[in-house]
């Protein structure tokens, strides 16, 4: 059995994931069996719920509280972040990539444009080519 790949995951990979099935909803369940490790702080948790939560996804309050749930008893929780000098386009993004850097894990978003190009700024369809590859 591999060592569990550790990621951060972009609050849109959240959403992706509950609106259909796909590579997102693969990353949740890859998640949820332990073989990826989801990495998050305070500020992470606070925009999955906010974003989660907007009427216009119609997710419900309890499928909400059910997800935020287990990302926090299946991941780990970080404080600490690194400072960099790197532009990230969307500043609500920043918090999500030096998460990255804290835990040394893989960013899984569908908005890679709006980070560095980095190997480890990938698209969900990319997390799981390299998922398995290993």
């Amino acid at each position: 059995m591999q060592k569990p790949l550790r990621v951060v995951l972009d609050t849109n990979v959240l959403v992706s994931s509950l609106l259909a099935s796909g590579p997102p909803a693969a990353i949740v369940d890859l998640a949820a069996g332990g073989s990826i490790i989801p990495f998050y702080n305070d500020s992470i948790l606070q925009e999955y719920w906010d974003v989660l939560s907007r009427k216009k996804f119609g997710f419900s309050p309890f499928q909400v509280a059910c997800l935020m749930h287990d990302i926090a008893r299946i991941g780990i929780a970080t404080e600490t972040m690194q400072s960099f000098k790197k532009t990230i386009t969307d500043k609500n993004d920043r918090i999500f990539y030096e998460t990255v850097f804290a835990s040394r894990a893989y960013l899984i978003t569908d908005n890679i444009r709006h980070f560095p190009r980095d190997p480890f700024v990938v698209s969900p369809a990319q997390f799981l080519a390299i998922f398995h590859s290993n």
